[in-house]
Order: structure tokens, then sequence, then C-alpha cells
């Protein structure tokens, strides 16, 4: 800016200086009063202090065409996606649904099987595939220690976990726990406790073994109340729901007993390989003027192929 200032004042003093000339010709008074002026001119417009800086044009940005961003995919629905920075401890609450084969079922030694947890994800959160399952302890049977989680499970869904595992070569029981890991690597397992998922096996030289070394590995009874409260209809249906899990192909015969001696007939029921057997046949009727009192129980007893009874299971009756 200056120095376009001190080129105008010359350009000027010039014009000037021609003028004078073409009036006065050389005339030295005169020619003295024009270069004075200049200096004084040029003086005046020096700077005093720190030099100004010359303040740049400015530049006009060239309007663009707009542009959107590539959409990421939609995420999974969930209740609530939040997560606690830094923490995914939220996450970590699963329940197991189900399992195959059942804990307990004899194999060959070196044999190759599937085991398989059906986990339902408890939390509020959605689990991706950055979520793994981790050996945790016990017998590793051959698997690996890491694997990912199958697939993108949402809350409340379920997701069946499968592991390809190996039977020792030595006959015995041998037991493999595991858990889940989130992606910060919080362990957790299923239920309010935690518990690792599990395979229980027992491996045997099936060529020797007889047929009474298949077992009956649990025996559940849970009695359930038809209505749950209230004394209506005229009778209270109580159901005995039986649950016998065996390790291997198996008959078995066997009875409910209950507190007032009516017992019924018995059960039989053969199972080809190791599994469950379920069944919600046997009731007991109270009717509205029976006595009322907490003394009441079922049992669970195996008649064949070896006799064994099993805790008794209480419940009670009331009707206000």
């Amino acid at each position: 800016m200056l120095k376009k200032k001190i080129k105008t004042l010359i350009a000027l003093t010039f014009t000037v200086s021609s003028l004078v000339t073409a009036c006065g010709g050389n005339d030295p008074e005169a020619q003295a009063i024009i270069e004075t002026s200049v200096a004084q001119t040029v003086a005046a417009q020096a700077p005093t202090g720190a030099p100004v800086a010359e303040t740049p044009a400015a530049t006009l940005i060239p309007t663009q065409t707009p542009f959107s961003l590539t959409p990421l995919p939609s995420p999974i629905p969930s209740p609530t996606s939040f997560t606690p920075a830094g923490s995914q401890a939220q996450c970590a609450s699963a329940s197991l649904q189900d399992e195959a084969p059942v804990d307990g079922k004899i194999f060959k030694p070196g044999e190759q099987f599937i085991k398989t947890w059906y986990v339902k994800n408890t939390s509020p959160c959605v689990w991706d595939t950055t979520y793994k399952i981790v050996f945790w302890s016990g017998d590793l049977l051959g698997g690996g220690y890491v694997y990912q989680l199958p697939r993108v499970t949402g809350p409340g869904q379920t997701v069946p976990i499968e592991l390809v595992l190996t039977t020792p070569t030595t006959p015995g029981t041998y037991k493999s726990e595991w858990k889940l890991q989130t992606p910060d690597k919080i362990n957790f397992g299923v239920g309010y406790l935690q518990a690792a998922l599990y395979a229980e096996i027992v491996v045997a030289d099936l060529t020797t073994t007889t047929a009474i070394a298949y077992d009956i590995t649990s025996a559940e009874l849970v009695i359930t109340r038809e209505p749950k409260t209230g004394c209506q209809p005229a009778n209270m249906v109580y159901t005995a729901n039986v649950s016998i899990t065996t390790n291997g192909p198996l008959k078995v015969k066997y009875r409910i007993y209950q507190q007032d001696g009516n017992n019924g007939s018995a059960y039989k029921f053969e199972l080809k390989e190791a599994g469950t057997y379920k069944n919600s046949d046997h009731v007991w009727k109270l009717g509205r003027a029976a006595s009322q009192n907490s003394n009441r129980w079922m049992q669970i007893v195996i008649l064949e192929p070896f006799y064994r009874e099993y805790a008794r299971v209480p419940f009670e009756f009331y009707c206000p």
C-alpha cells in the first residue's frame, strides 16, 4: 500500500513539474520549490513506527456443488443402545436357555463332538461379532482358547454357540468351562451368579462297558399349581413336571410318590442316546374342603434299571 502511494505522489510531482517547465521554462527557483514539496509529501507518508502490515485482499472461495456422505448401515434396533463411556459392563448379562448334548454323556476316546449352548442376551445392548467366548477353566478338550460370537444378537434374542471339541484318549470324567467376553474384555457368564458355560463328559472304552454303565445324570421335579392363586374352580390341580436326563441309551421305569399314598401308575420310557425325557401327566387334585397346610410333597422314585429315590419336593395348600 505504501509503495503504491509513493508511486502516485511521484507521478503527480512529475506532472506538476512538467506543467511548471512548460509555463516557466528552466526557472531554478520554481524547480527548487517543486522538489521541496515532493520531499515533504513523501516524508509525511513514511511510517513513524513499526511497519504496517498490508491487509491481504479477500480471496473469493468458489462455490462448490454440495455432496452427500454414503449412509452407514442401519443399526439393529434395541430398547436402549446407550453404553457408558469406556465400559460395557451393562452389556455383560446372559442366561442359558438350553444345551446339547446333555452333560455326563459317555463318549469313546478321541471322539469329536459339537457342544452347543443356547444363550439369551438379557442385557440392553446389541452383541456383535466383536464379542467372544473364551476358555475359562478345566479341560480344553481340543478346542481353541478364543472364538468370536457367531452372529449379531439383540436384546432378548438367543444365539447358539457351537464349539467343535474332541474327547481325550484316556477314560475318565472331564469338564470344560467357558465364558463370554465384551469387546473391552469384561468376562461374564450366565445367570445372576455369572456361572461359566461348561461341557461335562465321560470318556469310556465302550467295547468293555456294559449297559449298566449308562446312568441317569439328573432327575428334577417341579410342581406347579393351577390356578396359581385363589380357590376357584372347585379343585386346585398340582402337576408334577418331571425331567430325567441320561448319559446314554437307557430304558427307565419310574413312579411319582406322594404324601397321601395315592402314587398312581408307573411310567416307562426309553432313550436311544444321551438326552432328556420330560413328562407332566401326574397330577394331584385338592378341593376347597381339603385340609390346608404345607406338609404335602411329591417324589421321583426310579424303579428300573436300578432303584433310586430322589429328594421329596414339598408344596403348600391354602385356600382362604
